[in-house]
């Protein structure tokens, strides 16, 4: 068939396959112009492996140390009519590219927040893999099933304590307007952190410890998105801030209680980018836009796999890395270091319907976004007859 994009407000509805494994690729090859990264991790868990951040990682483990990779993720497979999604397709490029490296890659497909998932990874990992000494927990989903009493938690994207009002960018519409957010209520507070926070990383380590999986030494880190000032009342001081705070209560209650394997836990902060999580997220479009425009002014601009290969060379694999007042790995200075902030800022303040696609960079944020579904690449012919099946 032919693949064109179906975009549908904050999401496109297909993925090209073709497109996908070009995108991997370019990830891939990244990593591989680094050179030798030194030391590393043997055996690595993903937990959220296909897209973003976590397929980053798992890129950087595999391409970087040579690790062998076990990812999770929760992804769609293609029909005959339908594409698959674009974390369906990402996860058999990377196992494609694996394999002709002759490097060890398996994936499970399924609800990673589930005693059966955590119980499938065990037993692979008993067969196949051995002890982990890197679990890297990069989840986002709107919604969590407790796995012990079966209640059904969903998250919600509102401001603590009072409403807050901003300017935000309608991708769908073309048009910048007025957003007004109603504060949320002690049971969306909570609701938010049961799906977005710290338990269900907690729960893995446990069931990973229990099992004696855990190497001596393992390192272990939850990825999430702090902010400055502008972002703030939709993230630090909203019910998602109340989900990243209790990833900080979670690092510290794991290093406590996998004391006699020396595990390190840390939450690491890194810059904002275009995924699927952030184009839902009001604000985060017309900020994004703007940053994008400054930092590539800049020349700090920065993408995924950027990111990550920086997180592991320079501060996740060390001995003692340096950390802010909260523990946390730092990566996003470049973004949120005040003389860039002040130039978002000002943009910011500027910025309308009429002079935004000047002001801003919403074709590089555009782009970026096609890119996350394998649509927008130039090496890629999206005339041509593809098809739609891939496995793993």
């Amino acid at each position: 068939m032919v693949i064109k994009p179906k975009v549908r407000g904050f999401i496109c509805t297909n993925a090209h396959p073709v497109g996908c494994a070009a995108s991997v690729q370019e990830q891939i090859d990244y990593v591989k112009q680094q050179g030798a990264l030194g030391d590393g991790p043997k055996n690595v868990l993903v937990l959220g492996c296909s897209t973003g951040y976590g397929l980053a990682s798992r890129i950087v483990s595999a391409f970087g140390y040579g690790a062998k990779t076990l990812g999770v993720c929760f992804e769609k497979a293609p029909s005959d009519r339908k594409t698959g999604t674009a974390g369906w397709y990402n996860t058999a490029a990377f196992h494609q590219q694996a394999q002709q490296a002759g490097l060890y890659a398996k994936t499970l497909n399924g609800d990673a927040f589930s005693k059966e998932m955590k119980q499938q990874v065990i037993d692979t990992l008993k067969a196949d893999m051995g002890k982990v000494d890197l679990v890297i927990y990069s989840l986002a989903s709107p919604r969590r099933t407790d796995p012990e009493t079966g209640e059904v938690y969903k998250s919600t994207l509102k401001p603590v304590g009072q409403a807050y009002k901003t300017k935000t960018y309608d991708t769908d519409k073309d048009l910048i307007h007025e957003v007004e957010l109603e504060p949320a209520n002690e049971e969306e507070i909570q609701n938010t952190i049961k799906v977005m926070g710290g338990e269900d990383w907690e729960l893995w380590l446990q069931a990973l410890a229990d099992a004696d999986l855990l190497a001596d030494n393992c390192k272990t880190t939850a990825y999430t998105y702090i902010g400055k000032e502008l972002t703030w009342p939709i993230y630090g001081q909203a019910t998602i801030g109340k989900a990243k705070e209790d990833l900080d209560r979670a690092a510290a209650a794991i290093q406590t209680r996998h004391n006699d394997k020396a595990v390190k836990a840390y939450v690491s902060s890194l810059k904002a980018l275009v995924t699927q999580a952030s184009s839902a997220i009001p604000v985060m479009p017309l900020y994004i836009s703007l940053i994008y425009k400054v930092m590539k002014e800049e020349g700090t601009h920065e993408g995924c796999i950027e990111q990550i290969t920086g997180l592991f060379r320079e501060k996740l694999l060390l001995e003692n890395p340096q950390t802010d007042d909260m523990n946390r790995l730092r990566m996003d200075g470049k973004e949120t270091n005040e003389a860039t902030q002040a130039k978002i800022k000002a943009l910011w303040d500027q910025v309308t319907q009429e002079n935004f696609h000047t002001l801003s960079d919403y074709a590089g944020y555009h782009h970026e976004f096609l890119k996350l579904f394998g649509f927008d690449i130039p090496s890629v012919d999206y005339d041509a007859d593809v098809n739609p099946l891939a496995d793993w």
